[in-house]
């Protein structure tokens, strides 16, 4: 009995270890964006969202879900995915002013909306019930691989996509994408989840079609489809939404 009552003590730690991973990922990445590699910033926030995937599952799986669970996570995802891509964004856009533009040099500063939006969006997830089976705006995890591409397209990808490219190097479009993304992070649009309660493609058509056009994309494009992928994710759960009314 002692022996069991510690084992199942040990399984309640197990998702918040997982969740702290992701936690020192975001850490770490931001650690790399203030050394200016934001490429590798960019790869240690993709490693967070892999953790932030396994908590939640491990929890589920071992069924130690806990309210102190919940708000870790949260926490974790603020630094990760909140705070880690507004700095990404902010050492960009601040990378195409000078100290002599005015005005200007505060335009960088338009990026921390992204964590503060974030944050918002963590705190309306915490306490929305209607949120089980599909999304009422866009997650933030899905917000900040959006903007950490960026790096990664601009490192490894800026001379196939010159149309991305130039875009994302635009500090105009930079500065709009802070403040749409941001609008999307608390916005009432539903957004599918990608959970299936079975396999059968009957009711979960829109879920495989973008499963496969996201892979399609992904060997296609690599990096540059991530974008593209998030841009379609929003399109399809608008679709998706209009046809169910």
């Amino acid at each position: 009995m002692y022996f069991r009552k510690r084992i199942n003590d040990m399984k309640k730690h197990i998702p918040n270890t997982i969740t702290s991973f992701n936690l020192v990922c975001g850490c770490i990445g931001i650690g790399m964006a203030v050394q200016g590699n934001l490429a590798a910033s960019s790869y240690w926030m993709f490693l967070a969202a892999v953790f932030d995937f396994f908590d939640g599952f491990v929890a589920r799986l071992l069924k130690v879900s806990s309210p102190f669970g919940k708000e870790m996570d949260s926490l974790a995802d603020l630094v990760s995915f909140g705070v880690l891509p507004g700095l990404i964004v902010f050492i960009m856009l601040n990378g195409c002013v000078e100290e002599s533009d005015g005005y200007a040099q505060y335009f960088p500063f338009v990026a921390f909306l992204i964590p503060v939006f974030s944050g918002l969006r963590l705190a309306k997830f915490n306490i929305d019930t209607r949120q089980s089976e599909s999304f009422i705006g866009l997650p933030t995890p899905a917000n900040a691989l959006f903007f950490a591409s960026f790096p990664l397209i601009l490192t490894y990808q800026s001379d196939q996509f010159l149309f991305i490219t130039n875009t994302i190097s635009s500090p105009v479009v930079l500065m709009f994408l802070s403040v749409f993304m941001s609008f999307m992070l608390v916005s009432g649009l539903r957004l599918f989840a990608l959970k299936f309660k079975g396999f059968g493609f009957k009711g979960n058509e829109v879920k495989y079609l973008f499963l496969l056009l996201s892979l399609l994309l992904l060997l296609v494009m690599q990096y540059a489809a991530i974008p593209v992928i998030l841009i379609l994710y929003i399109l399809l759960s608008f679709i998706h939404n209009l046809v169910k009314k």
